[in-house]
């Protein structure tokens, strides 16, 4: 029997105001596919990357032009070929993983070559704001030991300084991980990396945009890359500056090129976090197999949203704990 494909648009707003250096949303809009095959129904969420040129039209688009492709049968291999990295290739790599898994009865874990799948840590995000606010934030997130800040404002470093200094003293006990989404100059970063290297922080997400990342290498400063690496070749070729990389799924296109990041790091002697956009229980599910493999867990998305999906993943404080079937894989 053929293949049916449906693909959906969902808002799901969320609990406060989310802003990184970019900008701010209210709702999380994600792309949800699913594909139908003998009765069996596999499912994929994605959310796409306006920092690449992605939308929710574009990403629908490049689904809908591969409709005869997916219902004739198309392969994760095929599907590599035919869409560049991104939040199509996310949602449908991720529907066929949740396919086959119904379809065999194997859990998606297996298929990965795990023999189960162990609870994690994650962090928890901090929103960029004003100094005060994030600190009143980092308080009341009393219970997670790693917290992740958004900084990247538009006042500049020094304005940052002070936003980190606040979560710093508000928060003694725990690690903090700091995400400027490109959104600092290296000029500015190398003039404060003194004062930023004072608060223990264990790694500077992505400061500078990826035209100044060459520069990285002459600041003493722990780095991760984001965005500027999308698949198992952007890891290959990344700069020696950064010792961490970030990998999401929307970036990589799915769990299968995921997986190929986390080779490709290893192999390069990368550290690796596992990453997720503001999304449900549906986009994390996956990332958790990625999160085996990880040395930083930041899969906290379902914890902005006002409502996630039924049934969603389980967190009680920092624990996440594995994905039942009925949610994916």
């Amino acid at each position: 029997m053929a293949r049916h494909i449906s693909i959906k648009v969902e808002t799901w707003p969320l609990k406060r105001r989310f802003s990184i250096a970019r900008g701010s949303k209210m709702d999380a809009e994600v792309i949800c596919v699913e594909i139908e095959e003998d009765g069996v129904r596999g499912r994929g969420e994605a959310v796409p990357y306006a920092r690449f040129g992605e939308t929710l039209e574009t990403a629908s688009g490049s689904i809908e032009a591969l409709l005869p492709a997916l219902q004739a049968g198309l392969s994760h291999e095929e599907l590599a070929q035919a869409l560049l990295p991104g939040a199509a290739r996310n949602a449908l790599d991720c529907a066929l993983w949740d396919l086959t898994a119904k379809q065999t009865g194997e859990r998606a874990y297996i298929s990965a070559g795990l023999d189960a799948l162990k609870p994690v840590t994650t962090a928890f995000t901090i929103g960029l704001d004003d100094a005060d606010r994030m600190a009143i934030m980092a308080v009341k997130a009393q219970a997670y030991p790693l917290l992740k800040l958004k900084l990247g404002g538009a006042d500049g470093v020094m304005a940052d300084l002070s936003r980190l200094a606040a979560v710093a003293e508000a928060r003694p006990d725990a690690q903090l991980v700091v995400d400027a989404n490109e959104g600092w100059q290296l000029s500015e970063l190398a003039r404060y990396a003194d004062l930023l290297g004072r608060y223990g922080v264990l790694f500077f997400e992505q400061p500078v945009p990826q035209a100044q990342e060459h520069g990285l290498s002459q600041i003493d400063l722990p780095f991760c890359a984001d965005e500027s690496v999308h698949d198992r070749h952007d890891i290959e070729a990344m700069s020696e500056a950064y010792t961490w990389v970030n990998i999401k799924l929307d970036k990589t296109g799915g769990l299968t090129e995921a997986l190929a990041c986390v080779d490709m790091a290893r192999a390069r002697h990368k550290k690796i976090m596992v990453g997720c956009m503001v999304a449900t229980s549906l986009s994390m599910a996956p990332a958790f197999i990625v999160a085996q493999h990880a040395d930083l867990v930041d899969l906290d998305g379902p914890l902005w949203l006002a409502q996630d999906r039924e049934p969603g993943l389980v967190f009680e404080g920092a624990s996440l704990y594995p994905p039942s079937g009925d949610i994916w894989g």
